[in-house]
């Protein structure tokens, strides 16, 4: 199983906003950034720091597919 953050990225620069800057309004940690750039799976709670920063929901910014 895999998952894409590409939805989240679109989002970014349909707001004008940096991921460095979601990382810093967020408050999570710069390797979870890191990890989110690779696709690699991160927490629900750092997933739900960026629906309440961003004001979305999860189907917002990460699709779930199968390999």
């Amino acid at each position: 199983m895999s998952v894409s953050y590409d939805s989240l990225w679109k989002s970014l620069i349909d707001k004008r906003i940096s991921q460095t800057d979601m990382r810093k309004v967020t408050g999570i940690a710069p390797n979870t950034l890191t990890k989110m750039k690779k696709d690699e799976d991160v927490s629900l709670r750092v997933l739900g720091k960026i629906c309440k920063a961003l004001d979305c929901d999860f189907k917002d910014m990460v699709e779930y597919y199968r390999r």
